[in-house]
């Protein structure tokens, strides 16, 4: 490595290109005359978002100094996500983001995606200095290490942190840090957890109780994990990166409401992360709550606007979020979530036009949220509209597929929609994920809400079972029957029940012969099926009682 120290500080600046991005003219160019004055040189200047990100698409820059408010359309925050996504950036290019507001939303937002430091309107030379001096120096000392990552060669990296902390102890966090990251991804976690605590043991940093958390999860030291991030965002709120390990750790843990609810805690603090709002979406609907996946697909697709990770899935599952909610319920309420629903859908259609699929996943949906007011003329139309396109339902893809049948299921068009079922179980054998979906869908081809209710009934009526009331569990289970008569665990759990009732009054043999009946009707229950080893067992005891 070279010594920084030789060269002058102009000459450092001199070495360098800038790229300053700011909608006003007359700050680009004072912005420009104060970097020449430092000795800097190689100087762009641009107005917008997608100016800026055009030249760094064919440039390398150093150094860039963007303004956060841009005017309409991208601001600095997002031209940061997409430099960053589309690694337009190497590791040793410096991004200043240069504001005149302070707010937390905005700070918090920006920190997201890591800048180097933040300037503050006015700037002056002085400062512009004293700030890029700094920020330059240790860049031109790191940057033998910062090549090497950015050549994803890590074991040269390691050798390069571990030469560097003997000779440079200046930078020894910078080094102990990124040391601590190489080792993390060449899977040496003894060595980056061990960093980690040294680090610990001399001054409680949120970045080494951050990586020490993050090697735990990779460990499957899920306890452990909790209990060091739960400490690290207790003490330090602000620290984002924390409260998306933590849910992580609790859904590892299989406490999905627990990391439900960190998720919503910290969209509070950062209202402006996009894949956050994602996440916090996606686990909230697998936990059934779907007012709040609604509320949160519905800050993903609004943060998307202007965001590189803007998609057509995150309007398609909001419209599905609003199906499930309006669905049944001809209020207000239910009816504005309808009209809600099909607006989105409507907008998904004209905003991703050239993607594949997307007309008719939105339909597929439109028809659904149509019946679930009741309108079985515009369901009807919805699909008729995508007749040409839909093409042979057993090819569509998979998801596709899946919802295609939940909606064939709403317009009691249920051999159809079974069919289509066998056929994607048939070709997607080896998912077990989406097999899973399938064999939901199946037990469940009823709303959001009576599959609540159904669920309810099933765990009362086990826990009616377990305190041995019999007949209340019976009663429960048939409640829950009405609504899902196809379930294979409910109809499963009843038989169960029934046999319990023999066996204290064996003289009763209609038991049996409705235990029969559940049977005999889930005859054509798939081996594939998780409740088909027990339907079987059940069987056989059956055939030994009635013998």
């Amino acid at each position: 490595m070279t010594d920084p120290k030789d060269d002058t500080v102009g000459n450092a600046f001199a070495k360098l290109s800038y790229l300053v991005v700011d909608d006003f003219e007359n700050f680009r160019l004072s912005m420009r005359q104060m970097l020449r004055s430092c000795g800097a040189d190689k100087i762009e200047l641009v107005p917008n978002a997608s100016t800026a990100i055009q030249y760094c698409s064919y440039n390398h820059v150093d150094v860039v100094l963007c303004d956060y408010n841009l005017g309409d359309g991208k601001n600095g925050q997002h031209i940061l996500e997409e430099l960053r996504h589309k690694k337009l950036l190497k590791r040793s290019s410096l991004f200043l983001m240069v504001t005149a507001e302070t707010s937390k939303e905005m700070v918090m937002g920006a920190r997201e995606y890591q800048p180097d430091a933040y300037l503050t309107k006015p700037i002056n030379r002085a400062m512009l200095e004293k700030r890029l001096s700094g920020l330059i120096t240790q860049r031109n000392a790191m940057l033998p290490i910062n090549r090497e990552i950015d050549r994803e060669n890590f074991p040269e990296a390691i050798s390069l942190c571990l030469q560097a902390l003997t000779s440079r102890p200046r930078y020894k966090t910078w080094l102990m840090k990124t040391l601590a990251d190489l080792y993390y991804q060449v899977g040496d976690f003894s060595h980056a957890l061990k960093i980690h605590d040294d680090v610990l043991a001399q001054r409680d940093l949120s970045w080494a109780r951050l990586g020490r958390g993050k090697i735990l999860v990779a460990t499957q030291d899920y306890d452990d994990a909790v209990t060091t991030l739960k400490d690290l965002v207790a003490k330090h709120p602000d620290y984002m990166e924390a409260y998306d390990l933590l849910a992580e750790a609790l859904e590892k843990q299989g406490r999905p409401t627990q990391a439900q609810q960190i998720l919503e805690k910290a969209a509070e603090h950062s209202p402006n992360a996009l894949l956050r709002h994602k996440h916090l979406a996606t686990l909230a609907a697998s936990n059934q709550d779907m007012a709040t996946a609604a509320d949160a697909w519905r800050q993903t697709v609004g943060l998307g606007t202007y965001s590189i990770n803007d998609s057509s899935g995150h309007y398609l599952a909001l419209g599905q979020a609003l199906s499930d909610l309006s669905e049944g319920d001809t209020s207000d309420e239910g009816s504005a979530q309808a009209d809600e629903a099909l607006t989105i859908l409507r907008r998904m259609e004209k905003r991703f036009a050239g993607q594949e699929d997307v007309k008719i996943r939105s339909r597929i949906v439109q028809s659904r949220v149509h019946a679930g007011q009741g309108r079985m003329n515009e369901a009807q139309k919805a699909l008729e509209s995508i007749g040409d396109e839909l093409g042979d339902p057993d090819l569509m893809d998979p998801e596709a597929g899946l919802d295609y049948a939940k909606t064939l299921f709403r317009l009691d068009r249920n051999e159809e929609a079974k069919t289509l079922l066998a056929s994607l179980a048939t070709r997607c054998q080896d998912n077990p994920a989406l097999l899973q979906k399938i064999e939901n869908l199946l037990d469940e081809p009823v709303g959001f809400r009576q599959k609540l209710q159904a669920r309810s009934l099933n765990r009362d009526g086990i826990k009616a079972f377990e305190a041995g009331k019999l007949d209340e569990a019976v009663s429960t289970f048939n409640q829950a029957l009405e609504i899902v008569p196809s379930h294979a665990s409910l109809n499963l759990n009843l038989v169960q029940v029934l046999m319990k009732k023999y066996q204290q009054t064996p003289d009763d043999q209609e038991l049996l012969q409705r235990c029969e009946k559940y049977l005999t009707g889930m005859s054509g229950l798939p081996e594939q099926h998780r409740q088909y080893r027990r339907m079987m067992s059940l069987r056989k005891k059956l055939e030994g009682m009635m013998s």
